[in-house]
């Protein structure tokens, strides 16, 4: 039998979340469904990849808005998850959760509601299932499952992951078939293919879980709407997924990595540690192109993977009549290199590891189907979904509503900002990329140019690179 993780936030801490203030009726409120994928990249069909399967994800687009210039504030998980469920720029650590927990705590009113929070304020039974901050079940401690040491405080009514055999968090994070943990990484493989059922990796539990959510907030609409998050691990690495999913890339020829040689000059460029701690038989894909081959070919196994629990967690929605009274959003925590600069993971500012998918429909939502290629970016879904569900504004929060794009897909985007490791920061436009170091160095890519974000242009537009620098200081001094 499953062992399941529970935390009933206000149970636990010593302060008392502000009462909730119900300012419509349930049934004229819609319902939120939060989808939060790791580490998936824009590598989908819907998303020009037309040799990955991802019907699911596919048929969201198809009924919503699929934005396909979306940009994360940091390519690490922990910090982007932040600026998801706060709506405020943050550290671009990954305990950056955990440290507005620690304030929280210190100092109730020196900080501001986050998303769930505000949402719970305003009627809603707020509900989060797997990995939707940086811990899966969130959670710290050496498990991960400290209830004393809660990553959001005032956030949910029930806060589940359900662990199985990979007995804690931890477990789950990482962990492949049929119950394996990671201890040493060099001794678990970086990919695996193993026949069986969903449930054999950690998602199919978590979906599950998230679909028993599902049908109990079903039952009490009629009391309160619901915030649902659900979060699915693949395609974090290690990249294990069941066989099923593996068969269609088998023995599939996949396009040509675009620029897989290491940048020279100083970059954000880095040895892909994450990717190379684990065993990789002694291969290298930098080196070994089958190699690198295979690992894309399980990474695109993991998509489908995951594809296949959105598929399930949305059928299970529409089968009870919530369709046409739920927004759902669906949100890659950041972007990911499979070669690109030769690089394997996140954890850079190139355009590979901030460029993520996201997805957002409603009903009755305007030019259905129809892609968006407008820049925005996470800030800006803390504001989107009280526009759209008709809460208040949440006048702390720093991004803005993307109500307009949603409304016309044609409608204005603006510059997007992220940082990461050592203050450097970088601002994305519609025609260049500026990355600023914390000793002043800067590197400006022209994607106007066939180079894109292979050769660094700053000394020919020094005019550029300064007027640029003002607007990234005027949004994150």
């Amino acid at each position: 039998m499953y062992r399941f993780l529970l935390l009933v936030t206000v149970t636990v801490l010593a302060f008392v979340s502000p009462l909730r203030t119900v300012t419509f009726a349930a049934e004229q409120r819609l319902n939120v469904l939060l989808l939060c994928i790791d580490d998936l990249r824009p590598e989908l069909h819907c998303f020009g990849k037309d040799y990955i399967r991802s019907p699911n994800i596919d048929a969201l687009a198809a009924s919503g808005r699929a934005f396909h210039r979306h940009y994360v504030q940091a390519p690490t998980c922990g910090a982007s998850r932040f600026t998801l469920l706060t709506g405020r720029y943050g550290s671009d650590s990954n305990s950056a959760l955990f440290d507005r927990a620690a304030r929280l705590r210190k100092n109730p009113e020196s900080v501001p509601p986050s998303m769930p929070d505000w949402f719970r304020q305003h009627g809603y039974t707020t509900v989060s299932v797997g990995k939707v901050s940086h811990h899966p079940g969130g959670r710290g401690g050496s498990d991960w499952d400290d209830d004393e040491l809660p990553e959001m405080p005032l956030s949910w009514d029930r806060h589940l992951l359900p662990v199985g055999p990979w007995q804690h968090p931890r477990g789950v994070m990482h962990g492949l078939a049929n119950g394996e943990i990671r201890g040493d990484a060099k001794q678990m493989d970086v990919f695996q293919s193993v026949e069986g059922p969903d449930s054999i990796y950690p998602d199919g539990l978590i979906t599950e879980e998230a679909i028993r959510q599902l049908e109990d907030l079903a039952t009490d609409q009629e009391e309160a709407p619901f915030f649902l998050a659900v979060g699915i691990i693949r395609p974090h690495l290690p990249f294990g997924a069941p066989a099923k999913y593996f068969e269609a890339y088998r023995d599939i020829t996949l396009p040509p990595i675009p620029h897989p040689n290491k940048p020279r000059g100083k970059t954000t460029w880095h040895g892909s540690g994450e990717f190379m701690k684990y065993n990789r038989w002694k291969r290298n894909p930098n080196e070994d192109s089958e190699f690198a081959t295979e690992v894309r070919r399980h990474y695109a196994a993991c998509v489908s993977y995951a594809d296949a629990q959105v598929g399930r967690i949305l059928n299970r929605l529409d089968s009870l009549g919530m369709r046409d009274n739920t927004i759902v959003v669906l949100w890659g925590d950041h972007g990911w290199h499979l070669g690109e600069h030769a690089i394997w993971g996140k954890h850079s500012l190139f355009e590979e590891s901030l460029l993520s998918p996201l997805i957002a429909r409603y009903p009755g939502i305007p030019h259905a189907g129809t892609r968006t290629d407008s820049l925005v970016e996470t800030l800006d879904i803390f504001p989107t979904l009280c526009d759209v569900a008709n809460l208040p504004e949440p006048d702390w929060a720093q991004g803005v509503s993307l109500r307009s794009i949603l409304e016309n897909p044609d409608a204005p985007g603006h510059a997007a900002i992220s940082y990461f490791s050592g203050s450097r920061r970088s601002i994305r436009t519609e025609t260049h990329r500026l990355i600023v170091h914390g000793d002043g160095f800067v590197e400006l890519y022209d994607h106007t140019s066939p180079e894109k974000e292979t050769q660094n242009v700053a000394t020919r537009h020094i005019g550029l690179v300064h007027q640029l620098e003002a607007v990234l200081r005027s949004r994150i001094p």
